[in-house]
């Protein structure tokens, strides 16, 4: 293969790379947007504020994580994060005693009559089911953010894949048609008035047709 050639079809893929890689971070883009507007809109709805710094609700140690949002309203999927695993989540193991909802469930299905074990499966599941929906809008949180990463990684990829199909374009323009892809250098032409596969033999007073034992000169 011609090295002009090599250039011509390496730049065109690059080229066409980049303009795949363009339409992805566009898409990329898009969801990152759309996830983020989403997530942010469900859990403003929600109207869930963080406690203030002084609150007694947040004073003991295992609380400590939430005191980075006091006083904040909970609109993003870090914030759920920390609001599920470090407030509800350890209102849950007093209330419950560590027992889990299905736990409780169990027990009080096997005493109907025992009202405070009522009341606490009630309490447990309604926490557990806000605790599962905020860990939701912290997973799609975690995705929009990701798909963010990903499309300024394609954004980047897509412009490095540009300079060097534009490159590849320029080296084609400068490379001579017949320079070969292998040597680099352009293929040796036959002699006109020699076959193919035969070349000229010089003798060895290095003039052609010379009959060997015979001087060159003019004779006596």
């Amino acid at each position: 293969m011609k090295r002009r050639t090599f250039d011509i079809l390496m730049a065109t893929a690059g080229l066409f790379l980049a303009v795949t890689l363009v339409a992805a971070g566009g898409l990329l883009t898009w969801a990152h947007n759309f996830i983020g507007n989403e997530v942010r809109t469900q859990l403003a709805a929600q109207q869930i504020y963080f406690p203030a710094n002084n609150s007694p609700a947040i004073k003991a140690p295992e609380f400590a994580a939430m005191h980075q949002y006091a006083g904040q309203q909970l609109t993003t999927g870090a914030q759920a994060e920390v609001y599920a695993d470090h407030f509800i989540a350890n209102h849950l193991k007093v209330i419950g005693g560590g027992k889990t909802y299905a736990q409780l469930s169990a027990e009080a299905t096997a005493q109907p009559n025992n009202a405070k074990l009522a009341t606490q499966v009630a309490t447990v599941f309604k926490g557990e089911t806000l605790r599962g929906l905020l860990l939701n809008a912290y997973a799609f949180g975690t995705m929009g953010m990701i798909a963010g990463i990903a499309a300024i990684a394609a954004f980047i990829a897509a412009a490095v894949m540009l300079v060097l199909g534009a490159l590849g374009l320029m080296h084609s323009r400068r490379t001579s048609y017949a320079t070969d892809i292998l040597t680099g250098h352009p293929a040796p032409a036959a002699a006109p008035d020699t076959a193919p596969g035969q070349a000229t033999r010089p003798s060895d007073d290095g003039l052609a047709g010379t009959a060997p034992g015979r001087s060159a000169g003019p004779s006596a």
